[in-house]
């Protein structure tokens, strides 16, 4: 049964690391949040942290890579909950590689979820947005999007796409009522590096839980004020 009595937030790539701290965070709204990423365990264990803990919470298997998930996800979502008020895209993969030691199918996955995922996500809820003249797109970048980072260069140019084309669309619909907001965060505790980094660096990096808080303010600000785009590094800067 449909139901639009609360907002409906989805964020992808919500089985882990940032995106499962996003979830947690937002669910303090009096909003259904839909988790969605390819790990069906732990998308179940989120949502029901958050439920036990007095949320509203689904879960749902999405490979954004692939245009036919998306879409029917978003089916389900709207047949489910109602419009999507707010997306999250956050779905992202990584290797930590030398531009000569990167394969082409390291090119295509770090490509296809970090910039074709993001383009699948936002085309499947932008015209009921358009249509109501409201919501708001959130996009997670990284630093690595304007700065040069060693063994990062295919995500780097993943990331500065995805950046590029948000930038464009937020000039596109600003006038329509949607929001567009890029959040590039720098080093993160996340499983997208290996457990040495984790171990060496992790006093010093942000952790996912105080980074979603961050975003939230911005997503909070009052109406007819807007943040475009937010740097969020570790108080020590990059790594």
């Amino acid at each position: 049964m449909k139901s639009q009595q609360k907002p409906v937030i989805w964020i992808t790539g919500a089985s882990k690391g940032i995106g499962a701290a996003l979830a947690g965070t937002f669910s303090t709204l009096d909003a259904v949040v839909v988790l969605s990423g390819r790990n069906k365990s732990l998308l179940e264990k989120n949502v029901q942290a958050i439920n036990n803990n007095g949320g509203s919470a689904f879960a749902l298997l999405c490979d954004v890579t692939k245009k036919h998930d998306v879409d029917a996800a978003y089916k389900k979502i709207s047949a489910k909950l109602g419009t999507v008020d707010t997306l999250i895209n956050n779905a992202g993969v990584t290797t930590f590689k030398t531009f000569e030691e990167t394969t082409a199918e390291d090119f295509n996955a770090i490509i296809e979820t970090n910039l074709r995922g993001y383009f699948f996500c936002i085309k499947a809820v932008l015209p009921e947005m358009l249509k109501r003249k409201c919501g708001t797109i959130i996009s997670i970048h990284s630093v690595s999007a304007t700065n040069v980072f060693l063994r990062s260069s295919v995500y780097s140019a993943a990331k500065a796409g995805a950046l590029a084309m948000t930038r464009c669309l937020r000039a596109e619909v600003r006038k329509s009522g949607i929001r567009v907001i890029d959040v590039l965060p720098g080093a993160t505790v996340t499983e997208m590096w290996n457990e040495k980094v984790r171990e060496k660096h992790h006093t010093k990096m942000m952790q996912p839980e105080n980074l979603a808080e961050a975003v939230l303010s911005v997503y909070l600000q009052p109406e007819g004020v807007t943040t475009d785009e937010i740097v969020l590094r570790p108080i020590e800067g990059d790594l």
